[in-house]
């Protein structure tokens, strides 16, 4: 083998591609899990109840929740019970339905995000906030190509771009 040849580290363009996206994400997420352990929260619990404040007064389905969320929820019913132990959501089972279980955030729910609010962005400029807006503008567009054969039709994700 030829001496100034080297070796990738990666297999493919596409594997480089991927694996960069998840050291990415790690280490922006590392940010976002010091800030929410700071009120004992998840991200997904933050993002619940973000949800839930979008449709307050109002409530939603838990199974409409659960599609809307950033990322799946494998257990939704532990992930909504400890904010219901907490008191930032109620639930409530419908009259007409018995299976279905409508949830909904409480003013408990709407001051912690009240709260957070500076936190979070400040968190966001942490993050991003070394690019440029057209970089950022760039980057989200290149996001939404990647993801468009793999997002579900119709989801609050999807765009063609």
């Amino acid at each position: 083998m030829n001496s100034t040849a080297r070796k990738s580290r990666f297999d493919s363009l596409q594997q480089e591609v991927y694996l960069n996206l998840w050291r990415t994400y790690d280490r922006l997420k590392s940010l976002e899990d010091e800030l929410f352990a700071a009120v004992e929260l998840s991200a997904q619990q933050y993002n619940a109840l973000r949800l839930l404040e979008a449709v307050y007064p109002a409530t939603m389905p838990t199974s409409a929740l659960g599609n809307k969320l950033i990322s799946r929820a494998p257990d939704m019913t532990r992930l909504l019970d400890r904010l219901e132990a907490r008191e930032l959501i109620q639930r409530e089972r419908r009259s007409d339905n018995r299976r279905v279980v409508e949830v909904g955030v409480t003013a408990d729910g709407l001051q912690l995000l009240k709260e957070l609010s500076a936190a979070v962005r400040d968190c966001h400029t942490r993050q991003l906030g070394h690019l440029s807006e057209s970089q950022l503008k760039q980057l989200v567009d290149l996001l939404y190509a990647a993801r468009l054969p793999h997002e579900i039709e119709g989801s609050l994700w999807y765009r063609e771009t």
